[in-house]
């Protein structure tokens, strides 16, 4: 039978799902301030140590912190429930964050601010992961029932989401730390933290079903012990570069041509190209495989990245941005799409927080080197490492692009929910 366009899987279709609204809402609010806590370090700790550097470290401290715990609160979430990891890491990210500006304002020494960034960065709480793994829940593959082919369409969603608080939440941080408070930005960062958090965590009727309840049709192993995800953790490392250098670059492109405002202007459009790209692979029915598009996405994001150190203007840095930010969405969907093929449903929010975390540290190492070019030889030089990281993470993904298959379809790929299709070795 013929699909029509109106029975095409939508975000329309997608948003009906009963439920959804209970938890979409909330996580919104508590994922928003993802977004704001390394430009909010950065900020605040330039303007207390007027170096780059020091603050790009602080914030890479952060980010290894919460890449190393993040997959830990994954697993414990999907043996305990989402609830129960919730409640207190967002109350301990509260009190973190708050510690880490009371001691940026008192100049404190650098090491006492590295080990403020450590519980800093360990209690960011994964509401991306967690609602992906509630769509997963609702829409993937169960023994009782087939996919639902809106679980792209999920996947495309969150990315929009996704790219719609990075959108708005470096330029709310850039906006309350230039033009309230230097500290305003982590401040307002660990509130909304603190509020949406517990707002979502209260949502408990679409919650996953804790490990231990749940089907033991599933084995329990790792999400890491699956190939397919070690090379989405190694993908999603670069595209944390691209992150964490776009963030550090543009920050010191806009001091050094005197209108440092110009900052959360510039990364906000790139963080649009992102969106829009996502808006656009989730209105699209792609006959492609996720594979396909994964690799053919980083291929442009890394052409992309390559010409942002020689780009001096700002009209041309907003332009190249935009390009950047459009390379970005499909690769993200794509890896996340690849999950739900790849990993048991008893180890999803895991696997989430993986690559949530792979992110995380691409966006820290980028963070510190890109701020130590930046301190030594100028902005220019930071947005290399967009170009390294992604150049590193593209051949290490066309070297194994063979282990993102499915774990049960043998040398097939999953096009998305619903139905396989069969992918040759590309």
């Amino acid at each position: 039978m013929a699909t029509t366009v109106s029975d095409r899987p939508g975000y329309g279709q997608l948003l009906r799902t009963p439920g959804a609204w209970t938890f979409l809402l909330p996580g919104f609010a508590a994922r928003q301030p993802f977004a704001m806590l390394t430009i909010g370090i950065v900020l605040l700790v330039q303007h207390t140590t007027g170096s780059y550097g020091s603050a790009g470290a602080v914030a890479a401290v952060a980010g290894v912190s919460m890449a190393l715990f993040a997959p830990q609160g994954g697993k414990l979430a999907d043996r305990f429930g989402q609830r129960a990891v919730l409640v207190p890491g967002v109350l301990l990210h509260a009190v973190s964050v708050s510690a880490l500006t009371v001691l940026a304002l008192a100049d404190a020494p650098l090491w006492a601010l590295f080990a403020a960034a450590v519980p800093t960065g360990a209690s960011v709480p994964q509401i991306g992961p967690m609602v992906r793994a509630r769509w997963a829940a609702m829409l993937g593959a169960t023994p009782d029932r087939p996919a639902s082919p809106l679980m792209p369409t999920a996947a495309a969603f969150e990315s929009v989401t996704d790219e719609f608080t990075f959108v708005l939440g470096p330029v709310i941080a850039t906006a309350l730390c230039t033009g309230v408070h230097p500290a305003a930005g982590l401040i307002t960062e660990a509130a909304l933290t603190l509020v949406g958090g517990l707002l979502f965590a209260a949502q408990r009727a679409t919650q996953p079903a804790p490990r231990a309840k749940a089907t033991a049709a599933e084995p329990h192993a790792s999400a890491l012990s699956v190939p397919g995800v070690r090379v989405l953790a190694v993908t999603f490392l670069g595209i944390g570069a691209v992150f964490g250098g776009m963030q550090v670059s543009l920050t010191a492109f806009s001091e050094e041509i005197g209108h440092p405002g110009v900052n959360g202007i510039l990364y906000g459009i790139f963080a649009a190209g992102n969106m829009l790209a996502g808006i656009a692979c989730g209105a699209i029915a792609w006959k492609s495989s996720p594979r396909r598009r994964l690799i053919v996405g980083y291929m442009a994001l890394t052409l992309t990245a390559s010409g942002l150190w020689a780009v001096h203007s700002v009209p041309l840095l907003a332009g190249l941005g935009l390009l950047v930010g459009l390379c970005i969405a499909p690769a993200l969907i794509s890896g996340y799409t690849l999950v739900e093929a790849l990993v048991p449903a008893t180890a999803r929010t895991e696997a989430f927080t993986w690559l949530t975390g792979a992110v995380a540290l691409g966006q820290a190492a980028a963070v510190t080197v890109a701020g130590r070019l930046a301190d030594v030889h100028g902005a220019s030089t930071g947005f290399l490492v967009p170009l390294a990281g992604t150049a590193l993470a593209l051949l290490t993904l066309l070297a194994l692009r063979s282990r993102l298959t499915p774990r049960s379809q043998g040398r097939t790929v999953a096009r998305g929910i619903g139905h396989r299709e069969p992918v040759t070795v590309d």
